[in-house]
C-alpha cells in the first residue's frame, strides 16, 4: 500500500495591473468613478465585485456625457477622456472576470 502526500500553497498573483494619471481626477469625479479608482477603501470596496456597479454607472456617464467630460481633459496633455474611458472599460471587464479578487491601490 502506498501513500501520496502533497502540499499546495495558495499564492497571491496579480490578475490586472494598470495605472492612470491623477490628472484625470476631476474627470473621474465628474463621471462618478473617482473613489472607485483612487480611494476604494473610502467606499468600503475591497473586492472587485464591489466596484462593478460603480464602474458600470461611471462607464455610462462617460459615454453619455462625452462632450462635457472632454472639456476636463488636462491642459498639460497628460491624460485624456479616451484614456479614462479605456481604463474604466478594461477595469470593469477584469472586475467581472475576477470578482473575488482583492483590490490593491497604490497612490
Amino acid at each position: 500500500m502506498s501513500l501520496d502526500v502533497s502540499l499546495t500553497a495558495l499564492v497571491e498573483s496579480s490578475v490586472f495591473d494598470r495605472n492612470i494619471t491623477h490628472n484625470l481626477g476631476k474627470m473621474a469625479e465628474a463621471a462618478g468613478v473617482y473613489k472607485a479608482l483612487w480611494r476604494p477603501e473610502e467606499i468600503n470596496a475591497y473586492k472587485a465585485s464591489d466596484l462593478i456597479p460603480i464602474l458600470e454607472a461611471g462607464l455610462k456617464n462617460l459615454i453619455n456625457n462625452k462632450d462635457e467630460l472632454v472639456k476636463l481633459n488636462p491642459k498639460n496633455g497628460w491624460g485624456s477622456y479616451e484614456g479614462l474611458l479605456d481604463f474604466v472599460q478594461e477595469y470593469l471587464e477584469n472586475c467581472r472576470i475576477y470578482p473575488e479578487s482583492k483590490i490593491n491601490v497604490w497612490r
